[in-house]
């Protein structure tokens, strides 16, 4: 008898790999969500290898470890988005592959937002097509842009909006009316300039323009009137913005490297894994962006200050959230939250805000995504439970390997040796649970 391949998992790229491997021949047996009871019975045969592709880390470590001690030094391979528990599972399990939908996917949805249709960027390396021959070329750096974008991050060149434009406008209005009275008072007046200093702090704090006399001009007076009543508004907008900043979730900065980017970057809807893979890999080629989260709660937005990645709470299908993040501005959008249908939502709000920007959306869990895009232009999809399946594929058959990249209805897995091989892109299996659980 054939030795049997295992395949645990109900999420779409479980599906995915099903029907992969069923196409190729293999002798399969597909477990939507098994009971250790329904594994053990399995172990009259002999597994070639076992796929877990499963939504939960825990699920995943729980089935990987249940699987090595009812058959040890099986092949297997897992999809675990947390990097911490995959390098601790490799450790425990030499023999396991472990990747993550978002490490997979990112190269593809980075490249996509980058607008190269032939060149597939990786943390350390870039795959590029020169006729039919595929070959990895290192990206050089560029310390020029490196130099600029650093000081960039550190200027106020534009409009932030929200909270963050409450304390910019506060900020600069009170400066600038200490600004304009200092220089009334010494070029004008011919005032000391430390005089004059201290006399435009008084204006600031509203408690009028110092050493008042019979001789100082009435226009002076009207004018420091103007600027004291001025200075109340900026105060307030100042102190809010401040308040507001200091309670609420304090993710974006106002300079330094989690300042919201002015142009360039890339806006990216969701803080999920797969948003942060493509954020960070981004920052390493040297493309600013920044992220949009509905949920002020998120489990990365503690990850994202650590790492010094921009975020704006708010709602990404939101114009006036869009507008804050620069968007008109900015090289490409991506969506990338777990839901189709909110991806598209994102993507119609992104055409009526910049229409010109394009657009990368995260697919594979819905269908609804390839029905709109037969009716209009959204934008490119990424697929990322497909990218999953043929990682997996490609890994129960040999070396895990470093890329998957789509070209058509084909995936490509280019594998650690220099090989590629071709995957067909899979259909969705239509295995159900029997009355144990199982489904082959």
């Amino acid at each position: 008898m054939t030795d049997l391949t295992l395949v645990i998992g109900d999420i779409e790229a479980a599906r995915l790999v099903c029907d992969q491997l069923r196409t190729s021949g293999a002798n399969l047996v597909h477990l939507l969500e098994p009971t250790d009871r329904e594994l053990t019975n399995l172990t009259d045969q002999t597994w070639a290898a076992v796929a877990i592709v499963v939504r939960s880390d825990e699920h995943a470590l729980r089935y990987a470890l249940l699987v090595e001690h009812l058959q040890p030094g099986v092949r297997l391979v897992v999809t675990v988005f947390d990097r911490t528990l995959a390098r601790r599972l490799a450790e425990v399990i030499p023999h396991c592959s472990v990747s993550s939908p978002a490490d997979v996917s990112a190269p593809v949805i980075a490249a996509q937002c980058m607008g190269q249709a032939d060149l597939w960027v990786g943390a350390h390396q870039r795959v590029s097509e020169s006729g039919k021959a595929l070959r990895i070329d290192p990206a050089p750096p560029s310390r020029v842009r490196g130099l600029l974008a650093t000081v960039r991050r550190w200027l106020i060149p534009h409009w932030y909006g929200g909270r963050e434009g409450m304390v910019v406008t506060g900020l600069v209005g009170l400066l600038g009316i200490v600004v304009l009275d200092w220089c009334i008072s010494v070029f004008t007046l011919h005032e000391p300039p430390i005089k004059a200093l201290y006399a435009a702090t008084r204006i600031v704090a509203t408690v009028g323009p110092a050493n008042v006399t019979e001789h100082t001009p009435q226009w002076y007076l009207a004018l420091s009137a103007v600027m004291m009543l001025v200075a109340i508004g900026f105060t307030g907008t100042f102190v809010a913005g401040l308040v507001e900043w200091l309670v609420n979730a304090n993710t974006a900065g106002l300079v330094g490297r989690r300042r919201v980017p002015d142009r360039d970057h890339v806006v990216i809807s969701g803080l999920g894994q797969v948003g942060m893979r493509v954020s960070l890999l981004l920052r390493e080629l040297g493309v600013d962006s920044v992220v949009l989260e509905r949920r002020s709660d998120a489990p990365n937005l503690t990850l994202a200050r650590a790492l010094h990645v921009p975020v704006i709470v708010g709602d990404a299908r939101d114009r006036s959230v869009l507008r804050r993040a620069g968007l008109p501005r900015a090289r490409a959008l991506a969506a990338l939250g777990s839901a189709d249908i909110d991806n598209i939502a994102v993507a119609v709000s992104a055409s009526a805000v910049a229409a010109n920007v394009p657009v990368v959306l995260r697919a594979g869990e819905d269908p609804v995504v390839s029905e709109s895009q037969s009716l209009f232009r959204i934008g490119q999809v990424c697929d990322v439970s497909a990218l999953s399946a043929a990682w997996v594929s490609a890994a129960l058959a040999g070396p895990a390997p470093d890329l998957v990249l789509p070209r058509g209805d084909t995936l490509w897995a280019y594998a650690p040796e220099g090989a590629w091989s071709s995957i067909p892109h899979p259909s969705r299996c239509t295995c159900t649970p029997t009355p144990d659980r199982t489904s082959t």
